[in-house]
């Protein structure tokens, strides 16, 4: 009992800091410790409606939500935000990057060319023939071949996809294709 009492003492004195360590009840409950799930990121895992929405204008659907003032589209299967109209004129694949880089659609910059992968995100394969899903908010005219950023490895060409029949192909930066510009995601060229 002694060694007990002279052992407490030697730790108060030592160690002061342990007595002053305050209350172990908390002055207020634990705030939460989940995520709604605006919060949590998309996984690309999910397939959601695009059937559900604006019957005259595709927008609002449980995967499509119609974004800055109408001018961008935003897959939330992906969280992808996607210029809501293509461009319409073809251009070179050099000349497809800058303009995606400085493009300002909804008044917001940070545009980019998409991935090969991002754009064959958007087709459905569930139904033949492949395009687009049914319900979707594009307006894509007379687009069809889009460029993407992805490079075709040991060459100097890129990747384009045709968005109305999911068939796609290299070709050289010098030919003209369409161009659809995106934010977000991973601006990484080599994905």
């Amino acid at each position: 009992m002694r060694t007990t009492v002279v052992l407490m003492c030697l730790a108060i004195a030592c160690f002061p800091a342990f007595t002053a360590a305050g209350d172990l009840d908390p002055e207020k409950p634990p705030g939460p410790t989940m995520k709604t799930l605006d919060e949590i990121a998309p996984t690309w895992s999910q397939v959601l409606d695009s059937t559900d929405g604006d019957p005259t204008t595709g927008c609002d659907s449980s995967r499509f939500k119609c974004v800055l003032a109408g001018e961008a589209v935003l897959d939330l299967e992906t969280g992808l935000v996607w210029e809501r109209v293509p461009t319409t004129q073809p251009y070179n694949g050099l000349a497809a990057f800058s303009i995606c880089t400085g493009r300002k659609t909804g008044g917001r910059a940070g545009y980019r060319l998409p991935r090969i992968e991002e754009l064959m995100s958007l087709i459905d394969v569930t139904s033949y023939p492949y395009g687009l899903p049914t319900g979707h908010p594009f307006d894509i005219g007379q687009t069809t071949e889009v460029w993407s950023s992805t490079n075709v490895p040991e060459a100097s060409e890129g990747a384009w996809l045709n968005i109305t029949d999911f068939s796609f192909g290299w070709a050289s930066r010098g030919t003209s294709r369409g161009v659809w510009c995106v934010r977000g995601g991973e601006a990484n060229d080599n994905k």
